[in-house]
């Protein structure tokens, strides 16, 4: 009985040998590549919690400096965070902070390149949207038309495009287009949908026009 589990065992034994000699090198291989990819796999995670936290580090001294009103501080946190974190959305974010900053001190110039920062390196077409539409207030303030209407094209983000209508219609009224203002007021009007606060700022730039724009014509699209 004991020499014919032996015989067994042994046939067993040559037979995985025979499997091991035969596949052996492919099970490793294929052993090592998933603990390659295990570890690669974890070490990406743990490298984006790593940038995520040092993202928001920046992002919190930046905000501290706008709070401090120190200019030379937020200059130098800003321009770290554009070196280390260009195509981040919080760098994005930090654009965007810093140039309503700048506004809120009288500097449109200096906030205008913040933004056009924003809109040339943010990852997300809705912070390039926002970005565009605040240069367009500038260059409107600054009486640069034909350069504000350039910056609300088809670019636009589509959440974006009711505000950029609106943005138009303000533009071709300061130009004194009036018709072509209530064409764009009415497209917001449109566009703005269920929005009720928005859609009641458009209604009083309409009603001024001597439109009444009709509620079936609401689209939330």
């Amino acid at each position: 009985m004991a020499t014919h589990l032996d015989l067994e065992e042994q046939e067993q034994l040559d037979q995985l040998k025979h499997f091991w000699a035969k596949y052996g090198n492919l099970i490793s291989w294929a052993a090592i590549a998933v603990l390659v990819a295990m570890a690669a796999w974890n070490g990406w995670n743990w490298w984006q919690r790593s940038e995520a936290e040092k993202a928001s580090a920046m992002y919190d001294e930046l905000e501290r400096a706008v709070v401090s009103d120190d200019a030379a501080r937020v200059e130098a946190a800003f321009g770290q965070m554009k070196e280390r974190l260009s195509g981040n959305v919080v760098a994005a974010q930090g654009g965007l902070l810093v140039a309503k900053s700048l506004l809120g001190h009288g500097k449109p110039e200096q906030a205008r390149e913040a933004l056009q920062w924003v809109s040339d390196n943010a990852p997300d077409a809705g912070f390039r949207s926002v970005a565009a539409l605040r240069m367009s207030a500038i260059d409107m303030q600054a009486k640069d038309y034909d350069k504000a209407l350039g910056l609300l094209g088809d670019s636009i983000a589509e959440d974006f495009k009711a505000l950029a209508a609106d943005r138009r219609g303000d533009i071709y009224m300061a130009q004194g287009k009036t018709e072509e203002a209530k064409a764009e007021y009415e497209k917001a009007w449109s566009l703005f949908g269920d929005r009720a606060d928005y859609r009641r700022l458009v209604k009083i730039k309409l009603n001024a026009l001597g439109v009444e724009p009709a509620e079936g014509k609401a689209n939330a699209s």
